[in-house]
């Protein structure tokens, strides 16, 4: 009885008719006549929300079930389906309620839909989260009515469902095309094969004059009589690593996303490209301390582990120590490699206490500096200024804005390559700076 009752809902419709009939017998008492017609309704309503509720309680009703993927993308559009079964031998309509993961902050959910008698149904929905971690759904409600839409029945599915967001591994695939594209070669760049002294060999050729005497293969020569040299290419494998600054200055959030979790998605994509184009990827993520460090790879496999690793990395809140970052590449780090340094300057005098560090990390890779325009101070500065306060605002914010092109400047005037984009373009602009590297065999 206790269920009954807890599963009972009226609809709109009865407080409308209970209202009504309260009417007639406030009228009644003027007209006497209503009185007799005010209780035939009330009758009327008795037996018709009995018929209801017997309709609804007899049989074993619906069944729902909520389908999601494996896993979220984050900052995409993700999809969950919703099935549902009607046992009834009638039309019902049903109204269902789906307690969603605290993190979408949404509690009005409400999908109407209609069902025919001993059939299936099912449709979908989009979901976007904006965090990494654990979602947590909850129950999935369904109250379902009849045509007389006079009372409705609760049915709770206990579909408790853990889903994990992961880095937008959405959009990872979305760039695949980039690992194929070649519209570089349409602005002039062109793959030139160079003659280079990494461990790669080639062959065994004769001595001609300019080749590099330290290349000389004394064996091949006593057995040719002539001066023989091995000759070496540049690796095809080329390790290739993101590195992630995970401080409080990417912290930061642009249209409900922080720059950390754009560092993320972007740097996935480009390692899904990296690997494509037969480079090693690897990974190495740092605040005040240390994070995480993944060896670079070329095994197609590794891009699981990467993914991984993404999904464990937080925004710390203190400052990022670049001498410990220095230190660790150096030690850590042998081979000549493409670092793809994700972070962030809101000002010179910050880039200009981190340069030293950055131009000895630069002397022995190559160094992509990636920081981010403040979109934000680009609106402002577009506006009208219709006061004092809006020109002061206007000037300020022009100011910050320059400062970032000096900054990049900065960083070219020290031979370290450097890419400023909007957030939401960080991903399409940092695979074009990779794939200009490598057409140019900067690395």
């Amino acid at each position: 009885m206790i269920q009954f009752f807890k599963s009972l809902y009226l609809h709109q419709r009865v407080f409308y008719v209970l209202f009504s009939i309260s009417a007639i017998f406030l009228v009644s008492f003027w007209v006497p006549l209503l009185y007799p017609i005010a209780w035939l309704i009330v009758l009327a309503l008795c037996l018709v929300f009995l018929l209801d509720v017997v309709a609804l309680y007899k049989g074993s009703g619906i069944i729902a079930n909520r389908l999601l993927p494996d896993k979220f993308s984050n900052s995409d559009e993700n999809p969950v389906s919703v099935t549902l079964k009607n046992n009834y031998k009638f039309k019902i309509d049903v109204a269902v309620v789906d307690e969603l993961p605290i993190q979408f902050q949404k509690r009005d959910f409400n999908k109407n839909i209609t069902v025919q008698p001993n059939s299936n149904k099912s449709f979908e929905y989009l979901v976007k989260p904006v965090d990494r971690g654990e979602y947590h759904f909850g129950h999935l409600n369904c109250y379902v009515s009849t045509k007389l839409n006079l009372i409705k029945r609760r049915f709770t599915f206990n579909n408790e469902q853990m889903v994990k967001v992961y880095p937008s591994f959405i959009q990872m695939r979305q760039y695949d095309f980039l690992a194929i594209d070649n519209r570089l070669a349409l602005t002039g760049l062109k793959k030139v094969r160079r003659i280079g002294h990494t461990m790669e060999f080639e062959q065994i050729k004769e001595y001609v004059t300019g080749d590099d005497v330290r290349t000389i293969n004394w064996k091949a020569t006593a057995k040719q009589a002539q001066l023989m040299v091995n000759q070496f290419q540049d690796e095809k494998s080329q390790p290739v690593y993101s590195v992630i600054d995970t401080s409080r200055v990417m912290k930061m959030p642009f249209e409900g996303l922080k720059l950390l979790d754009y560092a993320i998605n972007s740097s996935l994509a480009f390692s899904n490209v990296a690997l494509k184009k037969n480079d090693k990827v690897g990974l190495l993520t740092f605040s005040n301390v240390l994070s995480d460090f993944v060896k670079a790879l070329s095994k197609k496999t590794h891009l699981s582990l990467v993914l991984e690793r993404l999904y464990n990395v937080n925004t710390k809140f203190l400052d990022s120590d670049f001498g410990l970052l220095y230190a660790h590449i150096k030690r850590k780090i042998t081979q000549r490699s493409l670092l793809l340094l994700y972070t962030n300057f809101e000002h010179i005098t910050a880039l200009q206490r981190q340069l030293p560090y950055l131009k000895a990390i630069a002397k022995q890779h190559v160094l992509v500096v990636i920081f981010f325009e403040n979109t934000e101070l680009k609106e402002l500065i577009n506006q009208d200024a219709t006061t004092i306060g809006d020109v002061y605002h206007k000037t300020i914010a022009s100011q910050f804005a320059s400062d970032k092109v000096l900054m990049q400047k900065e960083l070219q005037k020290h031979g370290i390559q450097s890419v400023l984009t909007p957030p939401q373009d960080l991903t399409v602009n940092t695979i074009n700076k990779y794939l200009e590297i490598k057409a140019r065999g900067i690395l």
